[in-house]
């Protein structure tokens, strides 16, 4: 998934050294989300003939670190001065996970117009119609450079531009330039549109894709929420301000805590220091004539519920290690202020604020529907059994794509719970189902979309190996099954007996840590095999899936998670003297102990796949830096993906 970042600094000097750091360090930040090649732009000095910032362009296939190089070294080969300053400069910057076109500069982005630069776009996303535009700007003589579905959107902005100024419309602004080109685009996209027409101008807009605006002026403290109301920071006023875009709040928490989550059909223009918000409207302007204004609406900035702290390593290798072994922290974080023990007349029970004024709907519900997407859909797995039980309701999974590429049925009566999953949302509301969202992050589409939900809260997870959220997301769907199925007498001892197991689930998952050398010579008895199954049932399916996912994630090891029951229906055929297997067991009437056993400790049931993941985490991970691979950024995988 492509990663976007853009840098405005206005009435604040800035020396073009400064610039280029943030921008580059904006793209370390966004890393993890996968990449192939980078690029940014920068201004030029201004020219002597000209009021106009001369927008460079600089791309490099590979990491951030060669393209780091290439601009110095091109910089050092031309008249630029690192050490000039710019009082008002925007810059933007761009990560590429190549879907159209193989990996090369030609490819990259900045896309531009040509050799002028005259309109340069950052793009996350797929722009479905691409070939039907191409083919109408090539009729119109424009020419192409890349094989990208991007490179239409500059070349776009052109043709309005220049329509526009042939009609006489000299006063053609750049929101009214881009909201033309969104009309005509089709498909998911973040973008950030630059011209050389439009000198320290940035223009923002989404559909689809996360997209946030970092606001701040230099005198604010980090750390402490400023009292001076949006409309100060959102305004023209003329006070020195520094605006940041980014795909993800990674980018802007070190340099400022207030944010403005971008909204579908939101057009965001930065101009003079100040923000304009504008809607998207599709209809207008649909018959064509003079360019559309549109009005502006008032938007309020949020803060970041997150710190530096968690974006860094701190004394881990790498970002997967760090988020294993933050776990015990992350579940007391996902648990607190839920579980309520109450005195010595008062039940325990669970308070989910989210979900208290739909818990009579959910309970009246026909079914419920679980739509998940790899780690997601086995954390629903693991807690569909206790659902089931506790609420009587019949639980069904879907994953959200086969969901979708079926449309199968979602009825008025149905809860649809989306477990960090966007796909399908939509289909699900236009149903008329009630949607429920489990996702991480506070005002993120899937909260701000569905009629309820509930934050796993646990802080930034950066390595594309999901671990931390795993585990949160089950004990938050164990939360959320107690919640919905009440109290009884027949079950009042079993529930007591799970809030019990989960407010002490943190030191369970301490002592399960207490294995990682245990696990790393495991690992080293692994390292050259080329394939490893995993077998589990009941709750323990769950984990074996998850297991297996993440040995093939990380370490590039064929793996398979499979139905211990189903063993002798065709898996068996794979299984010789040399083939390793991993059993997941509880110790019951048919455990045997006859091989390496490496035990955790014993929890009630529906809880138990949250202990039992952590060993074959540690796994995953040595066996992954054994093997010498990138353990936060494997083959071919994002932390999430763009297309819907």
């Amino acid at each position: 998934m492509c990663g976007i970042f853009a840098y405005l600094n206005h009435n604040v000097k800035r020396e073009r050294s400064y610039i280029l750091q943030v921008l580059f360090n904006g793209l370390r930040r966004l890393e993890y989300r996968g990449y192939d090649s980078a690029g940014i732009s920068i201004d030029h000095s201004f020219s002597s003939h000209s009021n106009l910032h001369h927008p460079l362009v600089f791309r490099q296939e590979g990491n951030i670190e060669s393209l780091v190089k290439s601009v110095y070294q091109e910089v050092a080969e031309t008249e630029l001065k690192l050490e000039e300053s710019f009082s008002v400069h925007a810059g933007i910057a761009h990560t590429r996970w190549a879907t159209h076109g193989e990996p090369a500069p030609r490819n990259s982005h900045p896309q531009s117009l040509g050799p002028g630069n005259e309109f340069l776009v950052v793009h996350n996303g797929v722009i479905t119609n691409y070939e039907v535009l191409k083919q109408t700007l090539v009729r119109h003589g424009f020419t192409f450079e890349s094989e990208t579905d991007t490179e239409v959107i500059p070349k776009l902005a052109k043709y309005v531009f220049d329509q526009a100024n042939k009609e006489g419309d000299q006063t053609v602004t750049f929101s009214q330039v881009v909201l033309e080109v969104m009309r005509h685009l089709e498909g998911a996209y973040a973008l950030i549109f630059k011209s050389k027409h439009y000198p320290n101008e940035l223009i923002a807009c989404k559909r689809g894709s996360s997209l946030l605006l970092g606001v701040k002026q230099p005198s604010e403290d980090l750390n402490h929420g400023s009292t001076i109301h949006d409309d100060n920071f959102l305004s023209k006023n003329g006070r020195p301000k520094e605006l940041f875009l980014s795909s993800d709040a990674n980018a802007v928490v070190e340099h400022t805590k207030k944010v403005l989550v971008i909204e579908d059909g939101e057009v965001v223009h930065l101009k003079d220091g100040g923000v304009l918000i504008l809607k998207f409207d599709k209809e207008k302007g649909e018959h064509g004539g003079a360019l559309s204004r549109v009005a502006s609406i008032q938007r309020a900035l949020s803060i970041l519920e997150m710190e530096v702290e968690q974006i860094n390593k701190g004394k881990y290798e790498h970002y997967m290690q760090k988020e294993i072994h933050e776990q015990p922290a992350s579940l007391t974080t996902t648990m607190r202020g839920r579980l309520i023990r109450g005195g010595s007349c008062k039940a325990k029970t669970v308070l989910l604020g989210g979900l208290k004024d739909h818990l009579k709907t959910i309970r009246r519900s026909r079914r419920i529907v679980f739509i998940g997407c790899g780690t997601s859909y086995n954390a629903a797995l693991a807690a569909r059994p206790i659902l089931e039980e506790l609420s009587g309701i019949p639980v069904t999974m879907e994953i959200a794509s086969d969901l979708l590429d079926r449309q199968g049925p979602i009825y008025r009566e149905d809860a649809v719970v989306f477990v960090n999953t966007l796909q399908a949302l939509e289909y699900a509301l236009d149903n008329g189902a009630l949607c429920v969202g489990i996702t991480n992050t506070v005002g993120s589409i899937i909260a701000r979309n569905t009629h309820c939900g509930v934050h796993i809260n646990v802080g930034c997870e950066i390595g594309v190996a999901s671990t931390k959220a795993y585990t949160s997301q089950i004990v938050v769907m164990a939360m959320v099954a107690l919640a919905i199925g009440g109290v009884t007498m027949s079950n009042q001892a079993r529930r007591e007996a799970i809030i019990d197991g989960l407010f002490d689930m943190p030191n369970k998952v301490s002592e399960v840590l207490k294995l990682d050398e245990e696990m790393r010579d495991l690992a080293k008895q692994l390292i050259a095999e080329q394939s490893l199954l995993v077998f589990g049932r009941g709750y323990n399916y769950a984990t074996a899936l998850e297991g297996a996912l993440k040995v093939k994630e990380v370490a590039l090891m064929h793996s398979e998670g499979i139905l211990a029951g189903e063993m002798k229906h065709g898996p068996l055929a794979l299984v010789d003297e040399n083939l390793p297997i991993v059993v997941i067991a509880n110790r019951d009437a048919c455990f045997s102990g006859s091989c390496r056993v490496i035990e955790v400790p014993q929890v009630e049931d529906c809880l138990q796949p949250v202990v039992n993941i952590v060993p074959l985490q540690l796994l995953a991970y040595h066996l992954t830096v054994l093997r010498g691979f990138n353990v936060d950024q494997p083959r071919n995988l994002a932390k999430s993906v763009t297309t819907q």
